[in-house]
C-alpha cells in the first residue's frame, strides 16, 4: 500500500501486510529525534478528553521536527456555537498537513476525512474504533512476546463499548489467535465481532470468569467499564469494580504472562501488579510514540 496521504480511519481499512509494514517503520522510529517532519503541521482535534492520545501525537509530531496546533475539548471550539463537524474540517485542513480527530459520535472520523483534503488519523469515534491504539497493541504484543502468530490472549472488561478492544479483535483475526472475552453477559463482544470472527475461522471463548481461563494466556488485555459509553448511568452501576485485579491472580497465571491496559485504570488493576514482571501497561503507553510518529511519517509521505 502507498500510504501517502491515507486516511487511519478503521482497522479494517489494512491488510495484515499493511499492519506489519507499519509496525517494521516503528521499529526504526524507536527513540528517534530529528527534523523528518519539519515544515509539517498537526491539527489535534479533540472534541473528548484524552491523556495519552493527544501528549503521544504531539509528542511523536515535535519529536521529528513538526508543529501541532488544535484543541482539546469541544467547549474550546466552534463547535460550540453550532459550527458543524464538516465545516470544522473544512477549515481546519486549511491551516495544517494532517489531521487527528477525537469525537464521541461513531463514524466521525470517516465524515472528516471526506470533507478534507488532507490526511485524517482517527483517534477515537465512540465506541466504534481506535486504529492508533490497536496498532501501539500490536506492537507491545510483539516486543513482548516475540512474535504476534497463535497466542492465548484474553480480553477483559467492557467488550460492549469498548473500541480499543474492537479495533483489536479485528486486527489479531490475521494472527490466528485463541481469544478469550472475558466479561458479563450483559457487556460481551457485540455480535457482529464473534460472526466475523467465525467466518475467518477464529477460535474464541465466552466467559465472565477469569480464573476459569487464566492459566491458558499469554496475554491478558484489560480494559475499564467506561462510564460515558453507558447510555443509562444505573446500568454503569451494575457493572463498574466487576473486575478487580491484584497479586492475588500471580497463582493462577503463566509465569508468563503479560497484562496489559489501554489506560486509563480506575480500580480494575491494583497497584500492586505494577511492579511485578507481568505489567507492561506503562510500556504499552510509551509505545504509542514510535507508532505515531511512523504514521505521521507515512501518511505525510515521509517514509515508505
Amino acid at each position: 500500500m502507498d500510504f501517502k496521504n491515507k486516511d487511519v480511519i478503521s482497522i479494517n481499512d489494512f491488510s495484515k501486510e499493511d499492519l506489519l509494514h507499519i509496525l517494521k517503520v516503528a521499529r526504526t522510529m524507536e527513540g528517534r529525534r530529528d527534523t523528518l517532519l519539519k515544515g509539517k503541521i498537526l491539527a489535534t482535534l479533540f472534541f473528548e478528553p484524552s491523556t495519552r492520545t493527544r501528549l503521544s501525537f504531539a509528542s511523536a509530531m515535535e519529536g521529528l521536527g513538526g508543529k501541532v496546533l488544535g484543541f482539546d475539548s469541544a467547549a474550546a471550539s466552534s463547535f460550540e456555537k453550532g459550527e458543524t463537524i464538516w465545516d470544522t474540517a473544512k477549515m481546519v485542513e486549511k491551516y495544517c498537513d494532517v489531521i487527528v480527530l477525537r469525537n464521541p459520535i461513531e463514524g466521525s472520523a470517516r465524515l472528516v476525512a471526506e470533507a478534507s483534503s488532507k490526511p485524517v488519523i482517527n483517534a477515537g469515534d465512540g465506541a466504534n474504533q481506535h486504529p492508533t491504539q490497536t496498532l501501539l497493541d500490536l506492537y507491545t504484543i510483539e516486543k513482548v512476546k516475540h512474535k504476534l502468530d497463535n497466542l492465548h490472549i484474553g480480553i477483559l472488561g467492557d467488550l460492549k463499548y469498548g473500541r480499543t478492544v474492537h479495533s483489536l479483535t479485528t486486527a489479531l483475526s490475521h494472527f490466528k489467535p485463541v481469544l478469550y472475552f472475558i466479561a458479563p453477559p450483559a457487556l460481551q463482544m457485540p455480535q457482529t465481532y464473534l460472526d466475523e470472527l467465525e467466518k475467518k475461522g477464529i477460535k474464541f471463548i465466552i466467559e465472565s470468569n477469569l480464573m476459569k481461563v487464566s492459566k491458558k494466556l499469554d496475554i491478558l488485555y484489560v480494559t475499564r467499564i467506561q462510564k460515558e459509553r453507558f447510555p443509562d448511568p444505573i446500568e454503569y452501576e451494575k457493572y463498574k469494580g466487576f473486575y478487580k485485579l491484584d497479586t492475588s491472580l500471580l497463582s493462577h497465571i503463566k509465569k508468563d504472562l503479560k497484562i496489559m491496559h489501554p489506560l486509563p485504570r480506575v480500580d480494575e488493576i491494583d497497584r500492586s501488579l505494577d511492579e511485578t514482571e507481568h505489567a507492561v501497561y506503562f510500556e504499552q503507553a510509551a509505545n504509542g510514540i514510535p507508532i505515531r510518529k511512523a504514521l505521521l511519517a507515512l501518511v505525510l509521505g515521509k517514509a515508505t
